[in-house]
């Protein structure tokens, strides 16, 4: 499991991963994160769709079918108004709003205004006209101020500000209800129809609330019930179509300019008077968008942080990655119910970018120390160990506990006196290339390399993966030591001299193991009795001549699978009761076979090798000579154990080492022709006793040992 403190610092990173992605949409550096925010608020309006609006407005339009109707150039003789009004008012309306400016006096003289103040002063009460905002200043101080209607209408009707306020996108979401001018605040266009409507018993809603409004829109263009201008002028339509009704009036055209960008209309756009009826209906029906409580985001992607770096750290990244694709659409689901349902408009970009900012970082982070562990856990374990490590990432398996395992050292004997006499350039050369090439014989195995000592080797069996078979393992890995070695003793002794050859000592037993050390440094490695006996057994090689020895503890386990000589008791130092020996010989050929590829067959093992009894295997007792030729002297010694791979004899007239090649001829009967054994390696000696392997033998010399070994 992992570490309390380890989890904390997980959370607290991803906090913090979420903490900066706040404060980075909070700098907003080149305005990206409020542009995006604004457009997935317009997703939001798309993905509810259209609704149908409840309060009584009517858009009376000046679009080109009344440009073509009256026949007229803009702007229109104020007569033409005065008319307008006369039959507006004559219906009845709650309220008029009059989204066309008479900032300036008609081109066709006074009595035109005279004309559209007689108009304006018929309904009086019940019309709004819009003022023009307008900037003042030079380039060192510049100010906005309120370019009202002419002094002949100023006084007999209401007037404010119609002018929107376009966010970073040029899109149009907000409506300003008041603004200060000269130390006092002024209601805007839509504010004072709003209070009008309300006066008239229009109003469904608590009322506005501030000076800004982010208008709830109904729809697109054409939402609201329109009539052209010229319809009203002309007598098409009759007072009566506007009684009770709020009247909006202004261009639609868009050679007038009016019309800007909006939720519903980003690419067509939506004119200004129709703007109006939106933020009409949001007033009086009291359904303004409402902003997320000013924490509520923060603290989410603080969270969500968090949750994304828990999430990365303890699953494998696709999964992962699922569950933060999962979260994010939770959030934007959530986001868009309460935007449905509570009107809320939630800041949808910081809480997603802190999931995947977080993930990927963790990830990141994550890999690179995968990667740094996999060449730390590379020194010790196979490949294959250090996959399934790292795959399920569980540190209980390099917590220090006790159990059963096999130990293995191996040593080159006299190398240190031989490299003494070498530069160390080539020391450091053989021994890079020796233990790269024993390391290979360990992992094949399943072993995992404890530690290097010079030239010697610490391996572990059945840790920190379990491997039930873990002493036939270490055995195997003893034998494939001196196999490839043989190559590398060849060429040591044609360029340096001398003979070099390699002990192996093994035991099995309960030992300590697990990552050990101060918290300065900590190292994966094994303690106890089992360790102290292995190491000592490797030693005990040399005085026995024999290339591996093994505890009797270790020969229970594989005596099925190898051909071993019993060396009888020894007393080793630190043990007071005296440890059987064994000097292992070669391994069966049916336990071989079985054997083959155990260590590709991943750290659990292979239990194929435990369906076959080894102790059919051909071999049998043997009394006859054997001679022995290292290509100068041949000796001839007694025969005592044949097998179809190998031999032992006995009366050896000169001391064999471990490793030479001899070339060995056989006598298999009192009358039979001698089989000639061309290459035979010297796997133990010991005084006048040997254990020999065949490397090297003709067809005719293979098949007349079969046979014979096969003989009942």
């Amino acid at each position: 499991m992992r570490s309390l403190a380890a989890s904390w610092r997980v959370l607290l990173a991803g906090s913090l991963a979420g903490l900066g992605v706040v404060l980075l949409a909070t700098v907003n550096p080149l305005g990206f994160f409020e542009i995006a925010e604004l457009k997935a608020l317009d997703a939001q309006f798309t993905l509810r769709g259209p609704r149908e609006p409840v309060s009584p407005i009517v858009v009376v339009t000046i679009d080109e079918d009344s440009f073509d109707g009256l026949d007229l150039a803009w702007p229109w003789p104020r007569a033409v108004h005065d008319k307008f009004l006369d039959i507006v008012g004559r219906g009845g309306p709650a309220a008029i709003g009059m989204d066309i400016l008479f900032t300036e006096p008609s081109s066709r003289g006074p009595a035109d205004d005279a004309a559209l103040a007689a108009a304006v002063d018929r309904v009086r009460d019940r019309i709004v006209l819009a003022a023009a905002l307008t900037t003042v200043g030079d380039a060192s101080f510049v100010k906005q101020a309120l370019n009202p209607p002419i002094p002949a209408v100023r006084g007999q009707a209401a007037f404010g500000s119609a002018d929107y306020d376009s966010d970073a996108d040029a899109f149009v979401r907000r409506a300003t209800l008041t603004r200060l001018f000269q130390e006092r605040e002024w209601a805007g266009f839509d504010l004072l129809l709003y209070r009008l409507a309300e006066r008239a018993g229009l109003a469904r809603g608590p009322g506005p609330a501030g000076s800004e409004l982010l208008v709830n829109y109904r729809g697109g263009p054409g939402t609201f019930p329109m009539v052209a201008y010229h319809r009203v002028v002309t007598g098409e339509i009759p007072p009566e179509v506007f009684a009770g009704k709020i009247v909006l009036v202004g261009a639609t055209t868009p050679t007038l300019h009016d019309i800007f960008p909006t939720p519903f209309a980003s690419q067509s756009g939506m004119s200004g008077v129709e703007i109006h009826a939106h933020t009409l209906e949001t007033l009086l029906q009291g359904i303004p968008l409402r902003r997320a409580a000013r924490l509520l985001v923060p603290a989410v992607a603080v969270v969500a942080g968090a949750a994304a770096a828990w999430t990365a750290t303890a699953m494998r990244p696709l999964p992962a990655f699922g569950l933060i694709a999962a979260a994010v659409a939770g959030y934007l689901a959530a986001s868009h119910a309460a935007f449905l349902w509570g009107r809320y408009w939630v800041e949808v970009v910081p809480v997603p970018l802190a999931l995947l900012v977080t993930y990927a970082g963790t990830v990141a982070k994550n890999f690179t120390q995968e990667q740094r562990e996999k060449r730390r856990l590379s020194r010790f374990f196979s490949p294959a160990v250090v996959t399934e490590i790292i795959r399920h990432k569980d540190d209980a398996k390099l917590a220090a506990t006790r159990r059963r395992m096999t130990v293995l050292f191996s040593d080159i004997r006299g190398f240190t006196s031989m490299s003494e006499k070498m530069p160390p350039e080539e020391v450091v050369t053989f021994l890079r290339e020796y233990l790269t090439v024993m390391t290979e014989a360990v992992f094949t195995q399943g072993g995992t390399v404890d530690k290097y000592i010079g030239d010697a080797i610490m391996a572990l069996y059945n840790v920190p993966l379990e491997a039930p078979d873990h002493a036939l393992r270490a055995v195997r890995t003893a034998l494939e030591f001196q196999r490839r070695l043989q190559p590398l003793a060849e060429r040591f002794a044609a360029r340096h001299g001398g003979r070099l050859a390699c002990g192996v000592g093994i035991h099995t037993g309960d030992a300590v193991v697990g990552t050990i050390g101060s918290e300065q440094r900590l190292e994966y490695t094994a303690i106890g009795d089992t360790i102290n006996l292995g190491a000592r057994l490797e030693g005990l090689t040399k005085e026995f001549s024999v290339p591996i020895i093994i505890s009797e503890a270790t020969y229970a386990e594989v005596r099925d699978h190898f051909a071993a000589r019993d060396l009888g008791e020894v007393t080793v130092k630190g043990k007071a009761i005296p440890v059987k020996i064994y000097a292992v010989l070669f391994e069966f050929p049916e336990a071989q076979s079985a054997g083959r590829g155990a260590g590709e067959a991943g750290p659990s093992g292979s239990e194929k090798s435990s369906r076959v009894d080894p102790r059919r295997a051909p071999r049998r007792l043997m009394e006859g000579r054997v001679s022995i030729s290292d290509g100068e002297l041949t000796v001839v010694a007694e025969a005592s154990d044949l097998s179809r791979t190998g031999i032992a004899v006995r009366a050896v007239p000169r001391q064999l080492e471990a490793g030479e090649i001899v070339t060995l001829g056989l006598t298999l009967g009192p009358s039979a022709p001698v089989v000639t054994v061309d290459r035979a390696e010297v796997m133990w000696a010991h005084k006048d006793t040997a254990g020999l392997r065949f490397v090297e033998l003709s067809p005719a010399a293979r098949a007349a040992i079969d046979a014979f070994a096969s003989r009942p």
